[in-house]
């Protein structure tokens, strides 16, 4: 069934408590949390007071879209562009690409990878997950990743979640797995319409996230603010035109940072970045921005023009403003 909610009530949906799991009511009013009311004093809106401490960071996952040429024009024109000193840029070229766009790219900006493959079925206690095979036909693997010095990988996107089936558990091994070789990780998660309509936004979002927190050794939490990004993308929202209002991106991040603290350590949720993804554009990352808990975006069709993704990396400079930390 489609979603006809007003306007005027898109903006408290994800934490109306129909939206809300049972057991996440309590600790999304837990401490260090604010609450600002509604019409007849219902809670409407829940703010962390202790947002995220990391740099701005903004993607640009260009997906299997581009041709030599085409690729070679956009760099030109990302080099072209005037990017604030305060944002990490990373692009994610398809892998016939990349080298093309390593070569060419300037300081501004870092290249990832869109997938590193790991052996699903692999179980190794020591969590790093190395193949003693290379019979996978058509995979590329962290190990040439790190080859090759590509320093970035997106992982568990909503589409090789649902094109390719990849399950939570593949999708933590593959970002452990890639931690081992060095790479920093974009890990993807997020809601359908269904399972948000149902009530469970969170209870999906917590469970990818503790298939990733379940990989990651101890040694590695420390890492995480600088070395894992969080890119929440409900997946009703990628390509389809459609963008969650601000308050209800806040909301989800808010409650992603306070699983972290929970689950983790308070230092990690700090520290930890946490983009937002789903229909991204130069008209509507300000507003996205101002928020103190979106600490960038990951971007899908307007990484393809430069003006426009140039744009939304310089929203950078609204969420500073925004959040006191100019």
């Amino acid at each position: 069934p489609r979603f006809h909610a007003p306007p005027d009530e898109m903006a408290s949906l994800l934490t109306h408590s129909a939206f809300v799991p049972r057991a996440a009511r309590a600790p999304l009013r837990a401490r260090g949390c604010q609450s600002r009311r509604g019409v007849g004093g219902g809670v409407r809106v829940v703010r962390v007071v202790a947002q995220g401490t990391g740099r701005f960071i903004v993607g640009g996952n260009w997906k299997c879209n581009g041709t030599r040429d085409s690729v070679a024009a956009l760099l030109v024109s990302l080099n072209a562009g005037k990017i604030v000193d305060n944002v990490d840029v990373v692009v994610a070229p398809p892998f016939l690409y990349i080298d093309q766009a390593m070569e060419a790219l300037n300081g501004n900006f870092q290249v990832a990878a869109q997938n590193a493959w790991v052996e699903a079925a692999l179980q190794d206690p020591s969590r790093q997950y190395n193949s003693q095979s290379g019979a996978f036909t058509g995979e590329i693997s962290a190990e040439m990743l790190e080859d090759l010095g590509i320093p970035w990988v997106i992982l568990g996107h909503s589409e090789r979640r649902t094109l390719l089936h990849e399950d939570n558990s593949t999708v933590g091994k593959k970002v452990a797995h890639a931690r081992v070789h060095g790479l920093s990780v974009i890990v993807c998660v997020g809601e359908s319409l269904e399972e948000r309509e149902e009530g469970h936004t969170l209870d999906v979002i917590f469970s990818q996230l503790q298939a990733v927190a379940d990989e990651i050794d101890d040694k590695e939490h420390s890492s995480w603010g600088s070395q894992v990004v969080i890119a929440y993308e409900p997946i009703w929202a990628i390509g389809t035109g459609k963008v969650a209002t601000p308050d209800q991106v806040q909301d989800i991040h808010a409650a992603i940072r306070k699983w972290l603290a929970d689950n983790v350590s308070d230092e990690v949720s700090k520290a930890t970045r946490i983009q937002y993804g789903g229909s991204v554009n130069e008209g509507n990352c300000a507003a996205l921005a101002q928020h103190s808990d979106v600490d960038g975006f990951l971007v899908g069709g307007a990484s393809l023009d430069a003006e426009k993704f140039v744009q939304i990396c310089n929203s950078s400079a609204v969420h500073y403003k925004a959040v006191g930390r100019l």
